[in-house]
């Protein structure tokens, strides 16, 4: 998350400050940076000649009594930045809170303070937690460039953290940003470490706990790899970017709110990681503890019910690999005084039918209703989740939540409370029983008879993002069949919607290579290995 800095917090230029600026009249460069303040000079501009300014290299930008720091592009083309202007990316302008034309300055930003910690992180030495605070604030107040974070994300990456060096880097996240207190002592959340499509858990979770009263501010993230964040999916039932007192308010009339998390300042560090580690690919266990821990602990939580799935084809892919992991989270948790109940559960293929948001959101709400045709996976999962969130309360006895919270599903109770949930936020028009799929489609038929042996959750999430989720919330795969079903051959497996033609056509070259379906015996089904 992209921060404006507060004078009293940055260290001021020497007092020759006034010499080593210039005045340039601001200009919003559309150009979408992607968490990244970028400022644009033209190579002939004085201003890029007399400050010896390099390309790549940070500076810091201050208009209307604000300042920001970027990374500088240097530019050859006046039609993009002219010689007397100074342009920004999107997010620089809009922190800055000015409008075109309006007068600007640029300066050389001092190196960031942590520099000599990373250098040695990357040379592989154990770093203290101070060290952790000092890149992690630098990290936060945007005075690391893209190639010093990706450094850092390498530098760290798979086994370069111990434990207690995952406890630093997590709380150092913690510091960075707000840290909410909601003035309860029962505070409870629920989190999946990600990888399943269709796994909208939460949109069930959330409405059955606040119905038994608990208190669950949920914020959610937006997909940047997948065909759908649960912040994605419940857009399409309520508005979910609210200004963050908005949202308290519904949370405290309510007990509850599905929203994203980006207006919150939560470990605003983490967020400026990610758009480094998600192009890379990178999800190391310590960085994905550190992540996820510390965004629940900034947002107030007190108990938290974390969801590792396990199959052939999602993040964790055996058994011992996924014990690993918990005992890394318990560590943390314990360090951090989080309650933490880790759950392993089955992560052989999507949950639910619908991949992408018009159709997760009509899976989601299928339960809800308490329909026939609901996807009973989804049903039960979000049950037993729900289940041991509801068991944090000391008053219910342990083995008791999954009957309070099939109660509460089944009286209809869940269904009010999403409801108002969703009419606070600010309801969106959307008819489960007809959503709105996109109009152009096709179906992917078996060639061969047998049962689903196996589905590629990678694959078929690939196919819905081709297909055009999540950012076309008509678009995605609606599967027919799961594993175990028997097929004969020209039995549809699932269709994909798009609501274009070329995210069509690269869906169905997709399906062309590998459908993500494997047909096979019963006996090639793999096992599932779950701890409900």
């Amino acid at each position: 998350m992209n921060q404006v800095l507060d004078d009293s917090l940055v260290p001021h230029e020497p007092s020759n400050d006034h010499a080593n600026t210039s005045k340039l009249a601001l200009r919003r460069v559309a150009i979408d940076t992607y968490r990244e303040n970028v400022a644009y000079l033209h190579r002939d501009c004085a201003v890029y000649r007399a400050e010896g300014f390099q390309a790549l290299s940070k500076v810091e930008v201050r208009a209307n009594g604000r300042r920001i720091l970027a990374t500088l592009n240097v530019v050859d083309d006046p039609s993009i930045v002219g010689c007397d202007e100074l342009g920004v990316s999107e997010d620089a302008f809009l922190q800055l809170g000015v409008v075109d034309g309006h007068t600007a300055s640029v300066s050389q930003a001092e190196p960031a303070e942590s520099i000599g910690a990373l250098h040695r992180k990357i040379a592989g030495e154990r770093l203290s937690q101070d060290d952790f605070r000092s890149i992690v604030r630098d990290i936060a107040d945007l005075r690391y460039s893209k190639i010093e974070l990706t450094a850092f994300v390498i530098a760290t990456n798979r086994d370069e953290l111990d434990r207690e060096e995952v406890y630093f880097l997590t709380e150092a996240m913690v510091a960075s940003g707000r840290k909410l207190d909601w003035h309860e002592p029962l505070v409870v959340d629920k989190h999946c470490i990600g990888g399943i499509p269709g796994n909208r858990t939460s949109m069930l979770v959330v409405p059955i706990v606040a119905a038994h009263g608990l208190l669950c501010p949920k914020t959610s993230s937006r997909a940047i790899t997948s065909p759908a964040g649960t912040a994605d999916t419940m857009e399409v039932l309520a508005k979910v970017e609210l200004p963050f007192d908005a949202l308290a308010d519904i949370v405290r009339e309510h007990r509850a709110c599905l929203a994203w998390g980006g207006t919150a300042n939560l470990s605003p560090a983490d967020d400026v990681l990610i758009s480094v580690e998600r192009p890379l690919a990178v999800d190391s266990p310590g960085q994905m503890v550190a992540s996820i821990l510390s965004k629940k602990i900034a947002a107030g939580s007190t108990h938290l019910v974390l969801d590792i799935p396990i199959g052939p084809t999602a993040k964790v892919r055996s058994m011992p690999e996924a014990q690993r992991l918990r005992r890394l989270f318990e560590y943390v948790a314990r360090r951090i005084h989080l309650s933490l109940d880790v759950v392993i559960t089955d992560g052989r293929q999507p949950v639910g039918n619908g991949i992408g948001p018009m159709l997760e959101a009509r899976d989601v709400m299928r339960v809800l209703e308490n329909d026939p045709g609901a996807p009973n996976d989804l049903r039960q999962k979000a049950l037993r989740l729900a289940g041991r969130l509801i068991e944090c309360n000391p008053d219910v006895r342990g083995g008791d939540g999954f009957a309070i919270a099939r109660d509460i599903l089944d009286s209809g109770r869940a269904l009010a409370k999403m409801n108002a949930i969703v009419a606070a936020q600010g309801a969106e028009a959307f008819d489960y029983n007809n959503p709105t799929l996109g109009t152009l489609s096709f179906e992917v038929c078996a060639t061969e008879s047998g049962v689903v042996a196996s589905i590629d959750n990678l694959q078929v999430a690939r196919i819905a993002r081709l297909a055009g989720a999540p950012k076309v919330v008509e678009a995605g795969v609606d599967l027919f069949r799961k594993l175990g079903d028997t097929v004969a051959v020209g039995d549809a497996l699932y269709r994909v919607h798009a609501s274009f033609q070329s995210d069509l056509t690269f869906a169905r070259q997709a399906c062309a290579k590998s459908t993500g379906y494997t047909i096979g015996a019963p006996g090639d089904v793999p096992h599932v290995f779950v701890e409900f």
